[in-house]
């Protein structure tokens, strides 16, 4: 048997080095090296010829000239969800693996659970390291699809934890599925943790698709550490992608998220794959964005976004009528500005509210919107207009939940915090955007031509955009007002008189 070998690998960016450094060579960051055992040569490999005939993909070691290598376009995967299928770049392609992360509790499993049962004409597995068998059948059961969720009798043992048999609940299986036959059960469920065992069934099966929730619990026989160590993580995700590249058959990786807000393991799970994918939102909101951070196939500009409900998420597909408020009128400290995530425009509510503070040191709170910036923001607003926030506790909040980085929020932010502060409305019709520089100007913003197509979209008679912007909408007629601010003070007397 090979010795084993020892290695430092930096937490941050997956760097390897012989010895330990106290800063990262590459990434710059100081303590972040951990030491791991690296095993001698694995004696498991993954036989495209085993896996029943889905070796399509061929891979070949001769160099090929880059004009010589066909152009033909990728085949995708249609997942039944336009969200989904969005933010991948058109759907999922044969042979990806995608990493997809999120808070725990924020939707991964539901997500992926609800996506994969809807596909009829595929059969996909689904392998679980923390969830039991039983706890997916209800979960769905939950989200409506009981008819199409097979348990996979190999992962059942003799007796479970409260003293029924496995043929009992092979019995049980059998009759859902002959009461359901009209409908196919297209998910098969592997309660296991052993990656070999994994492959086992892989090789016994042979899906169409495999999950792998998540991959933090999956160890290897290969590598002599506990699951969720970094070199168990980077073995086992390797062990995945030779699977998937040789084997034409999509992986889905559900990855957990660490204090930092990044997915948790090393840095170099996400250079293995395809497509990072993160499930971002508050879990105590409605709404859930789904953000891609890394996508070989497609664009990072899109995102999707989903309404949690106790069927499970809903796809939305106008969020702008969503995420604002019908009874706004008469009401101060509400803006509404002409936002756009990724390549996604979309109009959303600004919530501000200033009262005098109760105590010496006045509180500044943000939910949805960076604290730094709301902080920048109320010193241009006292520095600038001469509008005196020092005695002052101000509360920002985005409505639905959700967290937008959109700089052309900051002239909302504004106009919502002087609206509060001398308590008169913004009228109905009106919606603002722009970014908002040190010495008070409102700097131009990206693909205003959306904004203002999506505020006219739905009813708005005028809107606030940055002069500078007006260049680029010369000749073109809308039938919404534009009011083109060169500063701050000017977009106040637009909106205020």
């Amino acid at each position: 048997m090979a010795k084993d070998k020892t290695a430092y690998v930096c937490d941050n960016c997956g760097f390897d080095s012989t010895k330990w450094l106290g800063k990262c060579p590459s990434c710059g960051q100081w303590n972040t090296f951990k030491e791991v055992r690296l095993g001698g040569s694995s004696q498991f490999t993954v036989r495209s010829s085993q896996l029943r005939g889905r070796g399509e993909m061929s891979v070949t070691n001769a160099a090929v000239r880059l004009n010589d290598i066909p152009t033909k376009e990728l085949p995708r995967i249609d997942m039944g969800d336009a969200e989904l299928n969005r933010v991948l770049g058109g759907g999922l392609v044969p042979g990806s693996i995608i990493l997809l992360g999120g808070d725990p509790g924020i939707g991964k499993s539901t997500l992926t659970l609800q996506t994969i049962m809807g596909l009829k004409d595929k059969e996909v597995l689904y392998v679980s390291g923390e969830e039991s068998a039983h706890q997916l059948r209800m979960r769905a059961e939950r989200i409506g699809g009981s008819s199409q969720f097979t348990m996979h009798s190999s992962q059942l043992g003799n007796e479970n934890a409260n003293g029924t048999r496995r043929d009992e609940l092979q019995t049980d299986n059998c009759e859902l599925r002959t009461e359901n036959c009209e409908l196919r059960n297209n998910v098969l469920v592997l309660c296991e943790t052993s990656l070999e065992k994994v492959f086992d069934q892989i090789r016994e099966i042979g899906p169409d698709m495999v999950v792998i929730d998540s991959i933090q619990t999956m160890e290897t026989e290969t590598v002599d550490s506990a699951p969720g160590n970094i070199t168990q993580i980077r073995e086992c995700a390797s062990m995945l992608l030779r699977y998937a590249k040789t084997s034409g058959v999509p992986v889905i990786l559900i990855g957990h998220i660490n204090k930092e807000g990044t997915i948790a393991g090393p840095k170099i799970l996400e250079h293995i794959v395809d497509a990072v994918i993160q499930f971002e939102g508050d879990r105590q909101g409605l709404y859930r964005i789904l953000r891609s951070i890394k996508n070989r196939f497609g664009s990072t500009s899109e995102i999707g976004i989903y309404e949690m409900q106790q069927t499970g998420l809903r796809p939305v597909a106008n969020p702008s009528e969503l995420l604002m408020s019908d009874d706004r009128d008469g009401m101060s400290g509400i803006a509404i500005s002409a936002a756009v995530e990724g390549m996604r425009p979309f109009l959303i509510e600004t919530q501000a509210l200033v009262s005098t503070a109760a105590y010496g040191t006045p509180q500044r709170s943000a939910t949805g919107f960076d604290q730094r910036r709301l902080n920048m923001l109320l010193a241009v607003l006292e520095k600038k207009v001469g509008f005196k926030l020092v005695q002052k506790d101000v509360f920002i909040n985005i409505a639905g939940g959700i967290k937008v980085t959109d700089m052309a929020m900051d002239l909302s932010i504004l106009v919502a915090v002087f609206s509060s502060n001398v308590d008169m409305p913004i009228d109905a019709g009106y919606c603002v955007c722009g970014e908002v520089g040190l010495s008070g100007e409102v700097r131009p913003v990206s693909r205003i031509e959306q904004r203002i197509a999506e505020a006219e979209k739905l009813g708005f008679t005028d809107i606030v955009i940055p002069k500078r912007n007006m260049g680029a909408l010369k000749g073109k007629k809308y039938s919404i007002r534009l009011h083109p601010v060169q500063k701050v003070e000017e977009a106040l007397k637009v909106l205020f008189g």
